[in-house]
């Protein structure tokens, strides 16, 4: 009996170990599992995002609140809007920010991912001795092996040091795609406007031919004024009215690219009233010296170009850093019969057939792309800055031409008053002296938009505006409809 008791005091502790074991396994694979993320879908229709595209209004609470926190508006909706107005309409509502977020926020996600450490390991076998006697003693033996994975050369900064770099390139694309947003806004605005005053300019145009065609007709049934003459100003009248069918037409069109500019249907333009202050004169210029001081100091897609290649120095270094090992740590329990047994193991890669020598080298080469690619991208800033400074400063000069001819010629359109009231001269010569006026005014229109278009073209040189009251630094996140419901 006592042999008997024995052999049972003898079996009965590796029968219990083994299920304390896998109790304590499958608590720490449930808290494990609890403190997993969970996937929530998130459905995308077709007929869903139209429908919350048709229903973007300029009118939306939120984007009034937001318009308030600049001390844009006062009240809701505002009454008018002004071009800085839409402008932080479009970076509130333009698709191509909220990708340029989106993407921003994948390389803040890689900040978390470049920042983990390696999880450790775990591995476990299961033994069996044959020649134990199973009546004796358990011939099972359990081991359960840990692999902790320890990071030399400092590898876990690099990529740390890289994805930060990443993420700001990143952070700076979404600066780059917001100038490009108020680039083409602008121009929309500034088409819309040249199609507006053109409308309104050939109208009093052909008042003025209508009425001069009139009085020709007059005279050539009573027999002082040619048949040529006649003809002559009906064909100025009938091409005014073409004219001014094909400015109507951009204006219809213009209404509608600028709408896109926003980001917001065509529909929700309808009732609101546009201010073009910005287009009726020309601002002072800024000196060469700051032109380029701008351009290229501060321009985004010259700091995001130098950010990205930070983060190639970073890649490479990386590549170098893995040239050392990483030293594994592996402590082991085994169980073997009955005798508990600990041990200690280090491994370490052996660099004796590859010493990292392919990747050093595809790192170096996109390094020095990535410098050739800044570098070209300087030279093309600089060309556009050249080129756009000689065409701002010829514009600009013609558009004041234009201004002083219409001045002279207002003064001209007074007296050639004065004298018609006074009977010196005929209704037929004073509408002449109005018609050039009409003419000078459409030319005068016509230099102001071109030298608005080259101020376009070198402020999207220096990526910024001549006046920097006219910039909006803050760019709104729009939370997507979906994450809302969510």
């Amino acid at each position: 009996m006592p042999d008997r008791l024995d052999a049972n005091i003898f079996l009965h502790p590796p029968l219990k170990r083994p299920r304390r074991l896998r109790i304590l396994c499958l608590g720490v694979m449930s808290l494990l599992a609890a403190s997993c993320i969970r996937f929530h879908p998130i459905p995308i229709t077709a007929a869903q995002s139209l429908a919350d595209f048709e229903n973007r209004s300029l009118a939306d609470s939120t984007f009034i609140k937001f318009l308030q926190s600049h001390q844009e508006v006062k009240e809701e909706p505002p009454d008018s809007w002004d071009f800085k107005s839409l402008t932080l309409a479009s970076f509130y509502f333009h698709p191509d920010l909220d990708v340029a977020r989106a993407q921003y926020g994948v390389a803040q996600a890689g900040l978390i991912t470049a920042g983990v450490r390696p999880n450790p390991s775990v591995s476990g076998s299961l033994g069996y001795n044959s020649t134990t006697p199973v009546s004796e003693i358990t011939p099972w033996i359990p081991e359960i092996i840990l692999d902790i994975t320890i990071e030399t050369a400092g590898k876990r900064g690099i990529r740390i040091s890289r994805a930060q770099h990443l993420s700001e390139a990143a952070r700076l694309n979404i600066l780059s795609v917001a100038w490009e947003v108020r680039s083409r806004l602008r121009q929309a605005l500034l088409e819309l406007y040249a199609a507006r005053e053109s409308e309104t300019l050939l109208a009093k145009q052909q008042d003025i031919q209508s009425e001069n065609v009139r009085l020709l007709e007059l005279q050539l049934a009573a027999g002082e004024a040619s048949s040529y003459e006649v003809t002559q100003a009906r064909i100025a009248r009938n091409n005014s009215r073409l004219v001014a069918l094909e400015a109507a037409r951009q204006n219809a069109e213009a209404r509608v690219r600028l709408a896109d500019a926003i980001g917001i249907p065509a529909n929700a333009l309808d009732g609101i009233k546009i201010i073009f202050d910005a287009f009726n004169y020309i601002r002072p210029e800024i000196s060469s010296t700051e032109v380029r001081r701008r351009a290229l100091l501060n321009r985004s897609d010259i700091l995001g170009a130098l950010a990205e290649y930070k983060a190639s120095q970073s890649d490479l270094q990386l590549e170098i850093a893995k040239q050392y090992p990483d030293i594994h740590i592996g402590p082991g329990y085994q169980l073997d019969q009955t005798d508990i047994k600990w041990t200690l193991g280090l491994a370490l890669d052996l660099h004796i057939f590859n010493r990292n020598r392919g990747p050093i080298r595809e790192a170096e080469a996109r390094r020095t792309e990535t410098a050739v690619r800044f570098l070209a991208l300087q030279a093309k800033i600089i060309g556009e800055i050249d080129s756009a400074e000689a065409a701002c400063r010829s514009a600009v000069v013609k558009s004041q031409t234009a201004d002083d001819l219409l001045a002279n010629l207002k003064k001209q359109e007074e007296t050639a008053m004065a004298m018609y009231k006074l009977g010196e001269i005929s209704k037929l010569e004073f509408l002449g002296v109005q018609q050039e006026l009409a003419s000078s005014a459409l030319s005068r229109l016509d230099a102001l938009i071109k030298a608005h278009q080259a101020i376009g073209q070198l402020e999207d040189a220096m990526q910024s505006p001549l006046d920097l009251k006219d910039w909006v630094f803050e760019i709104p996140y729009r939370q997507p409809r979906e994450n809302k419901e969510r």
